[in-house]
């Protein structure tokens, strides 16, 4: 168990005691893309003038996937998880001492098993401030279900290992931010769990990520309604009139710059979300596929109202491309990156904050 006092004062004060920020990347599902997409990233060594990565699962897989990717250029230092990390050179530690099978495009329990080892140690390092930030590689959420592991993915598990009552998915790419109200949860039971405080909850998480995170002072966000056409005014639905509004009014009244509830096919099709910092979407596909498919392969995943960082790459296990040296690192290069700048503008934000 953690202190929240202790986590916050760790995530957000700037590392003195070394040059470059460590950077977390959790292995993920060994039979997925994430082994290819990781050593296609870090196989440029100029990443390493700007941070140090550590890799968490095991040498065997990514000696596995080195030879097959036959990523010459591509080295790294082993060490224990007990162990100090070598700045200056790609670590992997390594977080189990048996071999497993590998079996590139298949979805197994073994799998899962070792990718929950992976995230585990990760995740333990970045909340003891060994860390900066955490990069997570894809996993399979079915084949990740155990007793230490009973969540619906990566976000949900992290909130709860940091100790908050809440954070907040959001996508961001280059010229969009996209969170939503409601994640990994069934389509039938998004509109009986929205809430007013709901709402109001997530909107105070993105503002303040908005500002810490992405240094933006005064946030100006678009909130998207629930029904087709916000409603139509209540002929398909009295959520937009009954709760939307009214909490969009007061929270206008008090200062904060939100806007909407917005119909969320006008919306995008005509490409209003250029005008905000930010969009929050009422359910999970509503946000992320405008997001994905305005963004997808550059997009990121991000966990804001966390004390500490982690992003993740758009897509998932893509088993289909697995071991056949066709991924696309991009969006995993965009999560390292994206990372990266996060912490800058955390520890920015904490020298300017008085």
């Amino acid at each position: 168990m953690y202190d929240n006092t202790s986590q916050a004062q760790v995530a957000m004060k700037p590392p003195s005691d070394r040059k470059l920020p460590y950077i977390g990347i959790s292995l993920g599902d060994m039979n997925g893309i994430g082994p290819e997409v990781i050593i296609k990233t870090l196989s440029d060594d100029r990443f390493l003038a700007i941070a140090t990565p550590i890799i968490y699962g095991s040498a065997k897989i990514v000696s596995f996937y080195r030879k097959q990717l036959e990523a010459e250029s591509f080295s790294y230092h082993q060490l224990l998880p007990s162990e100090a990390f070598k700045p200056g050179v790609v670590n992997v530690v390594n977080c189990w001492e048996e071999n497993v099978v590998i079996r590139p495009g298949k979805a197994t329990e073994e799998a899962g098993k070792y990718a929950f080892l992976s995230l585990e140690q990760a995740t333990d390092d970045l909340l003891e401030g060994r860390l900066d930030a955490l990069v997570t590689a894809p996993i399979n959420k079915k084949t990740m279900q155990q007793e230490s592991f009973e969540f619906p993915g990566h976000t949900e598990y992290l909130i709860s290992k940091s100790q908050q009552s809440q954070g907040l998915m959001l996508m961001i790419s280059e010229n969009l931010r996209i969170g939503v109200v409601t994640g990994h949860i069934p389509l039938s039971k998004v509109a009986t769990s929205i809430t007013e405080q709901g709402i109001r909850d997530k909107l105070r998480i993105l503002t303040k990520s908005l500002q810490q995170d992405f240094n933006i002072i005064k946030p100006k966000i678009a909130v998207l309604g629930l029904n087709p056409h916000s409603g139509d005014q209540g002929l398909l639905g009295n959520e937009e009139q009954e709760l939307l509004e009214p909490l969009l009014n007061d929270l206008k009244n008090n200062g904060q710059l939100v806007f909407g509830p917005f119909p969320a096919d006008g919306f995008f099709g005509s490409q209003q979300y250029h005008n905000y910092d930010a969009v929050l979407a009422m359910y999970h596909d509503q946000g992320l596929i405008p997001f994905k498919s305005l963004s997808f392969g550059t997009g990121v995943n991000y966990t804001a109202g966390l004390p500490v960082i982690r992003t993740s790459p758009d897509h998932g296990t893509a088993y289909a491309l697995a071991g056949k040296n066709k991924a696309d690192e991009s969006s995993f290069r965009a999560a390292l990156f994206s990372a990266l700048d996060l912490v800058k503008n955390r520890q920015e934000t904490q020298v300017n904050t008085p």
